[in-house]
């Protein structure tokens, strides 16, 4: 549980000798950019994480932004986060491993919210959505880059706007701080609809945050979320689909994968062959995956757990090489990861003759994406499965390091299949999946098969994935 309260005047102007250098670190930042508002309410743990409470989030200050209206930037409630950085150097959250790297996970959330005519205070139900989203850093000690996005399938404020997913971009204001215990820079949350989500995810995070940025009413220059916002970019301009299309034509997307809700059966063997049959089947206990295996898909998939306990799909994008990729159309599983993933010696590589792959509604929605985005730009794509070791990446023929092969397209590590698809055999598939694209929802379960490719995928509704005995 939470309360909100003003700081101290002590906390304010900073006690070097009992106020923890990271907190004073963050706090400067603030004063330098709120030096009238040296007391501003803030939302504070009441147990902290340390001493077992649930939220990680120490403390999140709310500060009253006056925005700047000849640049088109309006006025706003202002929240920075405390604690996904390392605040006391003590090991009591984060362990201390000097002043050269990160701080703790290295950032800070901040949100802006459209501050509405009359309001004297700020909403605190951010500090909330603030606190779900370090629980996931927490948890799976994955971290956020800007240019991420982050599915939420729920309005951000549990009300019913269409404010429902979000972005991550560096914060215009607030400057990265150097603390001595590492630097810690500020990411700001901006709430998005549907439609420009799906933009992100098809194209990349940056380029739709840049159509947001030129879009008043859907953030401006300082992306101010508006939760009373009832269209779309593309609503109100149309021309920027044509945009996002040319981008994706061009450069492909930048997603690498998603957490999904997938499962994949060996059809080659009965099922009976315990040893090298159908190694994930809905039901079944599946085999683990290696160590070196399971390091290999975590650097591709940065981000491998659900948000607000909903059936979500988070980006495992590589936004940090940014959004501009070479135009090559070579890529490698190297390109995203630390390591090269590459069969090893304690793991035997089966080649499989045919196999069925079984996705949820919103996970076999993203197959024109994997397809058109991804590999006919010469890139892969990673469904790993948030019930358990499933993981299923699709490789193109130009693609390095990958352990399918055109003489053998369908491989498999245990748990985890690989599935190369030629550039011909894409676009067939691409004709045969047109319907998926639409944003009406396919009557369910769908089946597609493609007999003389050994192929078979079938789109089921979510029971069965949630009840798989059922």
């Amino acid at each position: 549980m939470d309360e909100v309260r003003p700081t101290t005047g002590a906390q304010a102007h900073g006690l070097a000798s009992i106020f923890p250098p990271g907190l004073q670190a963050i706090y400067g930042e603030c004063r330098r950019l709120y030096p009238e508002q040296a007391n501003p309410l803030q939302v504070t743990a009441i147990v902290k994480y340390w001493l077992g409470g649930p939220d990680p989030l120490d403390y999140i200050s709310m500060y009253r932004n006056i925005g700047n209206p000849p640049q088109d930037i309006q006025e706003h409630w202002h929240y920075v986060s405390f604690g996904l950085s390392d605040l006391y150097g003590d090991n009591r959250v984060h362990e201390f491993t000097g002043s050269e790297g990160p701080s703790g996970f290295g950032f800070e959330l901040t949100f802006r919210l459209k501050r509405e005519v009359g309001e004297t205070a700020p909403p605190t139900w951010p500090a909330e959505l603030m606190q779900g989203l370090a629980r996931y850093v927490f948890q799976s000690e994955n971290t956020f880059c800007s240019g991420d996005h982050v599915s939420w399938h729920s309005p951000l404020d549990n009300s019913e706007s269409r404010i429902q997913h979000m972005l991550l971009t560096e914060d215009p204001q607030m400057q990265p701080v150097q603390t001595p215990f590492g630097a810690v820079s500020f990411l700001q949350i901006v709430g998005v609809c549907t439609e420009e989500l799906q933009a992100a995810q098809q194209w990349n995070g940056q380029g739709i945050l840049e159509l947001l940025r030129g879009v008043h009413i859907a953030g401006g220059p300082w992306l101010i979320t508006d939760m009373r916002r009832g269209e779309t970019i593309f609503d109100i301009d149309p021309h920027l689909q044509e945009r996002v299309d040319q981008g994706i034509e061009t450069e492909g997307s930048n997603l690498s994968g998603v957490s999904a809700k997938c499962v994949w059966d060996d059809l080659s063997r009965p099922p009976e062959d315990e040893e090298d049959s159908r190694s994930i089947c809905i039901g079944a206990q599946p085999r683990r995956l290696s160590d070196k295996d399971t390091e290999q898909i975590r650097e591709v998939l940065r981000k491998g757990l659900e948000f607000n306990n909903k059936a979500a799909l988070p980006p495992i994008s590589s936004q940090r090489h940014g959004h501009e990729r070479p135009q090559s159309r070579k890529d490698s599983l190297e390109s995203e990861s630390s390591a090269a993933i590459v069969p090893h010696e304690l793991v035997r590589t089966r080649q499989l003759e045919s196999v069925h792959l079984k996705f949820n509604q919103e996970s076999g929605t993203l197959l024109p994406l994997c397809l058109r985005g991804r590999l006919l730009h010469g890139r892969h794509f990673t469904y790993k499965s948030i019930n358990g070791d499933t993981a299923i990446t699709f490789v193109s023929t130009g693609v390095e390091g990958a352990f399918a092969t055109e003489e053998h397209p369908y491989a498999a590590h245990g748990p985890w299949l690989q599935i190369l698809l030629t550039e011909e055999f894409v676009e067939q598939m691409l004709g045969d999946l047109q319907e998926l694209n639409t944003r009406e929802e396919t009557k369910l379960p769908k089946e597609y098969s493609w007999p003389e490719k050994k192929l078979k995928i079938s789109v089921l509704p979510d029971s069965v994935f949630d009840n798989p005995l059922q």
